[in-house]
């Protein structure tokens, strides 16, 4: 027989699976179970027999590696990606640099206002990612912009924005604009932690602003520069707000500017969910093996240091 102290040493050990369990059920059901589901479905494809008309003329069988072959081959899907790459190589490094020079800017014994500047800075990211394109492309019409009526009047150049080698700087403006505060309060709650000794002792020892900052700052919020470098990556790959709501303003943007925009097409206007599944699950690895890989390499250079 059980005894009472048993019990409730019983029910402590299991009180933490209780709280995780609905967590756990949440997270196979609206996660890891339509992961699963898009998966089985890139192995897949429709079989059509005769003229496809009648019932069973058209069933669903094994693929194989087929759907993976064609979206590996989709001259489309290929565009996309390098389209993304470039997008993302002017995206990550302006918006974390911007980050982390509001934040130590914020962190400055100089600095005024600062619960105002803070919301000032963060404000954008509150604002639904569509909504925010839908803006930035207003403004970047000629015909409605208000900064293009300011260059008119002033007899200066009126760069098209929504063509050629600027949309990149367009597309990622927008992104730079919504996305730079959450890093911030994110850099900026890293360097709240650094303990105040720490400051004091650079006082002493002479440092400035400027080599504190560098020497002291910088390196104490490494961890957080490495999950903001992180969480960037995956939006990167996961673009598709800010060419999908920008499309209607230019012709420039197509319905496969970015991979992601192109399972989108495949799925709901060509009705092909084979070949987006596989599409969509190529995304997901290259997003998984990139951020792995960079979180890995972090981890090494961190060990390495520590050694030092």
């Amino acid at each position: 027989m059980t005894s009472p102290a048993s019990r409730r040493s019983y029910g402590v050990k299991g009180a933490p699976y209780a709280f995780l369990l609905p967590a756990t059920i949440l997270f196979a059901l609206f996660f890891a179970l339509p992961i699963g589901y898009a998966v089985w479905l890139s192995f897949r494809k429709v079989h059509v027999s005769g003229l496809g008309l009648g019932a069973g003329a058209r069933s669903e069988v094994w693929a194989g590696l087929e759907n993976y072959k064609d979206a590996l081959t989709d001259n489309e899907f290929y565009d996309g990606a390098l389209r993304v790459l470039g997008y993302g190589c002017i995206v990550v490094p302006v918006m974390l640099g911007l980050a982390l020079l509001f934040a130590l800017m914020l962190d400055s014994e100089r600095v005024r206002l600062a619960p105002f500047t803070r919301l000032a800075i963060f404000l954008p990211y509150a604002i639904p990612g569509v909504v925010a394109a839908l803006l930035w492309g207003f403004l970047y019409l000629p015909d409605v912009s208000p900064f293009y009526y300011v260059l008119a009047k002033l007899h200066l150049p009126q760069p098209d924005l929504l063509d050629g080698g600027p949309l990149y700087l367009a597309l990622s403006n927008i992104a730079v604009w919504g996305g730079t505060g959450f890093n911030m309060i994110v850099i900026y709650t890293s360097l709240r932690a650094i303990p105040a000794e720490v400051h004091e002792a650079a006082k002493l020892d002479g440092a400035t602003p400027l080599q504190t900052a560098l020497r002291i700052k910088i390196p104490m919020v490494a961890p957080s520069l490495v999950l903001t470098f992180f969480f960037s990556i995956i939006a990167t790959l996961q673009v598709f707000n800010e060419p999908m709501t920008i499309k209607p303003f230019t012709n420039s943007v197509n319905l496969s500017w970015s991979p992601l925009m192109k399972v989108y097409q495949d799925a709901f206007r060509r009705g092909d969910i084979y070949s987006a599944a596989a599409e969509a699950t190529l995304i997901a690895i290259a997003t998984l093996v990139l951020s792995f890989g960079f979180l890995r390499a972090a981890n090494r250079r961190n060990k390495q240091e520590a050694a030092q």
